[in-house]
């Protein structure tokens, strides 16, 4: 449970503003399942793992909203707490979208029907449950939990980047327990931040591609879409025996890199490698820029054999070029519960709400 990690509010309300008795409900809405959680006054998690309904994103707006409406029912019904009890609600979804929940005019992965796009998630939410609903992206709501997690009472005197490993690359940037959003909401898109790539690219290695567009940023590197796109097709051609040439598809091939990696598999650990270093290239911008007390790695190396995570979380802090007197003080670490971490992020977001309030 998360109790002891919350910072207690104001006389008479629990962590961030709960009141007694009153609780807030996350909401993480993904690409084939909503996540939810409730957190009570008293800084309790009252589900300890994932209570998933399908999501039906690809069936459009409409549709999805009456998912998140299930969700929030069912995880009531789970939790045995009362509608009336709910303060507020907070949900994340995948980017790009504004700092109010309107996903990006140009659509998304999640969101590419010509319905998605310029509409507004959270306002459509709020509107079908009558209740104040908190919105993050993905990535900012996962950065807000590590970070509370890992500072817990001090977490509102602290800072920290996140980079969240995935089919792209997500992040979050927080900043005295809040997540820094941007004018139109979009900051913290780490995945499209530009590195550079001499020293990380072997001698002949194309220049990777993202989706977005641009060339050579960091998710054209370190996510699922850059093995896919860039990493292993290169690395394939160094390794012309590897059983990886027999897999169906170049992304079916892409899926198994992780478990080859955690083998020792050599042609695996050359693509984690250049992924770490991706990572590493990232944070040392943000040590020049934000120059934060704690660099979050989260994403499916949370999820892989514990050798193989810290194997590559200490290649991203090798990678991190920072100067002595930030190494003195900074840290690096794991993003705790990465299924749980966005829903519960985007709890903490909605309670934290209240505060204001």
């Amino acid at each position: 449970m998360f109790a002891a990690r919350i910072r207690t509010s104001r006389r008479g309300a629990g962590p961030m503003g709960i009141a007694q008795d009153r609780v807030v409900v996350g909401l993480d809405n993904g690409g084939t399942a909503n996540n939810a959680t409730v957190l009570s006054h008293d800084g309790a998690f009252l589900v300890d793992g994932l209570v998933e309904v399908p999501s039906r994103v690809l069936e459009g707006p409409a549709i999805a909203v009456e998912a998140l409406a299930g969700a929030f029912d069912n995880i009531l019904a789970v939790t045995k707490v009362d509608r009336e009890r709910v303060a507020a609600v907070g949900l994340d979804t995948p980017g790009p979208a504004t700092a109010d929940g309107v996903i990006s005019s140009k659509g998304s992965t999640n969101f590419s029907q010509p319905a998605w796009w310029g509409f507004d998630f959270r306002g459509a939410l709020e509107q079908r449950l009558g209740l104040p609903v908190i919105y993050n992206n993905d990535g900012n709501a996962a950065a807000l939990y590590a970070h509370h997690v890992h500072f817990g009472a001090d977490a509102n005197e602290r800072s920290s980047v996140s980079a969240i490993v995935g089919t792209g690359l997500g992040g979050g940037v927080i900043e005295q327990g809040n997540v820094i959003k941007g004018a139109a909401g979009m900051a913290g898109e780490l995945g499209h931040v530009h590195i550079p790539m001499h020293g990380l690219l072997e001698e002949g290695q194309p220049l990777p591609s993202c989706g977005c567009g641009f060339l050579g940023d960091v998710e054209s590197v370190s996510s699922l879409t850059g093995i896919v796109r860039n990493l292993l097709p290169y690395w394939l051609t160094r390794f012309p025996d590897h059983p990886l040439h027999h897999a169906d598809t170049i992304r079916a091939a892409a899926k198994q890199v992780r478990s080859f990696a955690e083998q020792g598999d050599e042609l695996a650990l050359h693509i984690f490698d250049q992924q770490a270093m991706g990572l590493g290239r990232l944070f040392t911008i943000a040590a020049n820029f934000t120059d934060p007390d704690c660099y979050f790695v989260g994403g499916g190396v949370v999820e892989a054999a514990p050798h193989f995570r810290e194997w590559f979380l200490a290649k991203v802090r090798e990678y991190t070029l920072l100067r002595e007197e930030q190494a003195a003080v900074a840290t690096f670490a794991l993003v705790p519960d990465r299924d749980m971490a966005g829903a519960r992020g985007a709890a903490i977001a909605a309670a934290a709400s209240l505060e204001s309030r």
